[in-house]
């Protein structure tokens, strides 16, 4: 008899498929581009926003890909995905944007994506300075900021004091956990892992895992040795 309560291990889909571009789709997306200026896609957009069809699901990314600065192929939008500031997101191939995920840009902003990100379902992204390098995974409910409040002066509402953008860099091969946040001017160093429900003020090494509030290192990665280790 098989214990019910066992582990299984089994392959990873969305890191490993093969990226297949469809014509028909590239060739949408561009009509769409060429064919209706920006405010128009958004009214586009919100008709299909929620649609749980095959061809809604085809004609959110066609969208996204036609109001995007530049979208590869095989962009995927789940229901309900939002964006703002769409002209300042550069998305690579593979992308997957989960259900109900929001994007919040800035019309001086800038954001990109790399290719097979996997964004989670309920993501937000405060991406005014924001990269995503190739191959990350951002779990379900994770967020990230990228600015916050002077709260100076004292003696007025924070909410009314200046914005300070701070540049927030997601290195390849990086695993944000669920519901963790990333908070702005921090660097995720390529292949750490964050634990989820994580606050992430500083840094964090390449191939780390850190997890906690604030978070903290706990150990370097299996079969990785820690730099002064190497020294």
């Amino acid at each position: 008899m098989t214990d019910s309560t066992s582990s299984r291990r089994v392959a990873a889909v969305h890191g490993r498929q093969s990226i297949a571009p469809d014509p028909a789709d590239t060739e949408r997306a561009q009509t769409l581009k060429a064919g209706h200026p920006l405010t128009e896609l958004i009214e586009m957009y919100g008709a299909v926003a929620g649609a749980t069809s095959v061809e809604g699901a085809r004609m959110r990314a066609a969208l996204w890909t036609a109001m995007a600065k530049r979208a590869g192929h095989s962009l995927r939008v789940g229901t309900g995905a939002l964006i703002r500031h769409s002209e300042t997101f550069e998305f690579g191939d593979g992308v997957h944007i989960g259900e109900y995920a929001l994007l919040q840009g800035r019309f001086d902003g800038r954001c990109v994506i790399g290719n097979h990100v996997w964004l989670g379902p309920q993501s937000f992204l405060d991406a005014r300075d924001l990269v995503i390098e190739d191959h990350v995974g951002w779990g379900p409910g994770a967020k990230v900021l990228g600015s916050v409040h002077t709260g100076l002066p004292h003696d007025i509402p924070i909410i009314a004091t200046d914005l300070e953008i701070k540049p927030v860099r997601i290195r390849a091969w990086a695993d944000i956990g669920v519901n963790a946040v990333v908070l702005p001017g921090v660097t995720v160093g390529k292949g750490a892992i964050v634990g989820a429900g994580a606050v992430v003020a500083s840094d964090v090494e390449p191939f780390s895992v850190v997890a906690g509030v604030p978070a903290r290192f706990l150990h370097w990665r299996p079969g990785y040795e820690s730099p002064t280790a190497r020294v």
